[in-house]
């Protein structure tokens, strides 16, 4: 789902917003090796990525929603507080709709995987250049279908955006140890969540929260 893909792209100003090195450098070279002139930037976390656009005039970011500490979501609230006109793109792993209705809602222009191809990541930078969001096509319909009636929605999206990172987190096989580390959480606070998750849910393990996850389609 797609508007506007006109924008031009020539001399585009870029920020990536990743804390993994080896995914901006993929990023970038597949950005240049499409033979615009993007100027691009890089910070790897989000206060980076916050001292950068009160610089820089970037025509398009592209913030990962699984920072360490604070989540992407709740950096970017803070990087369109300081530059309300800001159009951010939300990265994630997931194909999870709650993860780009919260980042629509919170005000991103566009929501796109991070196992994207070329031609994905290029149609959403023209089209946000362009003025227009973008959504990949294969979570298009779930995400018009899901903001909605809130009524109709399904229980995981009453769940925060931390409480939505850990539950993901949490199906897709990670310790509690291991969610902590990559948040930079203590093991306490993630099963605090992981016990606040489960109560909103009316689940009782993680065995029944990973089948109401493939129940969802929330994974395969």
């Amino acid at each position: 789902m797609a508007e506007a893909r006109t924008g031009r792209l020539s001399g585009a100003r870029i920020l990536l917003v990743d804390d993994h090195l080896i995914f901006r450098q993929g990023v970038r070279r597949l950005l240049l090796d499409e033979g615009d002139d993007f100027l691009i930037d890089e910070a790897g976390s989000g206060g980076e990525a916050l001292e950068r656009i009160r610089q820089t005039d970037y025509q398009v970011v592209f913030l990962d929603i699984n920072l360490p500490g604070r989540s992407g979501l709740d950096w970017l609230k803070s990087l369109l507080a300081e530059r309300p006109a800001l159009r951010v793109v939300v990265l994630s792993m997931y194909h999870a709709e709650q993860y780009a209705i919260t980042a629509f809602r919170a005000g991103a222009k566009g929501y796109v995987s991070k196992d994207m191809g070329c031609d994905e990541l290029l149609e959403a930078v023209r089209t946000v250049i362009g003025g227009g969001a973008y959504v990949p096509p294969e979570i298009a319909s779930q995400l018009i279908v899901s903001m909605g009636d809130k009524a109709e929605q399904p229980p995981h999206f009453a769940l925060s955006p931390r409480e939505l990172q850990i539950m993901m987190g949490i199906v897709n096989g990670r310790s509690l140890t291991m969610i902590g580390q990559d948040l930079l959480l203590s093991v306490k606070t993630v099963s605090t969540y992981r016990s606040r998750i489960l109560a909103k849910l009316e689940l009782g393990s993680n065995a029944e929260l990973v089948a109401y996850a493939i129940r969802l389609g929330l994974i395969d």
